[in-house]
């Protein structure tokens, strides 16, 4: 009898489950709706989403765009400050060279003549105090009326 029973009782549990599986084909309007609703929304994410998908693949290879020309702007800037550094070199050079050729040709005396007493006295000079800027100095002595 417990065989029996057993049988019984699996049969039922079976057909519930199949019950449960299948459902019912009655929907509420309002669920209807809601489920209606909640398929458009999804169907707009869905595309919002393939738009969002498009700009990130664009956006990403104007970046790989804009890198590559950073790093091409970036050889050019190396390229340019050697290049740079280079004509200064030659620049100081030339230069130096140029303040050697302006040079006074004479060759360096070992005895120098050192002016005597006699020949090194200064005259002496009329010394004229400065004035202020463009304003002119009256003298002392003389009165202005």
């Amino acid at each position: 009898m417990t065989r029996h029973v057993m049988h019984v009782l699996s049969t039922v549990v079976g057909f519930g489950f199949a019950l449960g599986l299948v459902g019912c084909d009655y929907w509420p309007p309002a669920l209807q709706a809601e489920i209606e609703q909640l398929r458009s929304e999804a169907q707009t994410l869905t595309i919002e989403k393939t738009q969002l998908q498009a700009q990130v693949t664009d956006l990403t290879q104007t970046k790989q765009e804009l890198q590559g020309q950073l790093d091409e702007l970036s050889r050019i800037n190396r390229e340019k400050t050697a290049m740079m550094t280079s004509l200064q070199n030659q620049l100081d050079a030339s230069r130096a060279r140029a303040l050697k050729a302006m040079a006074p040709k004479t060759p360096p005396h070992k005895n120098k003549a050192q002016p005597t007493g006699r020949t090194a006295t200064k005259l002496p000079t009329k010394s004229i105090p400065k004035t202020p800027t463009g304003k002119h100095h009256t003298p002392v002595a003389i009165g202005v009326r």
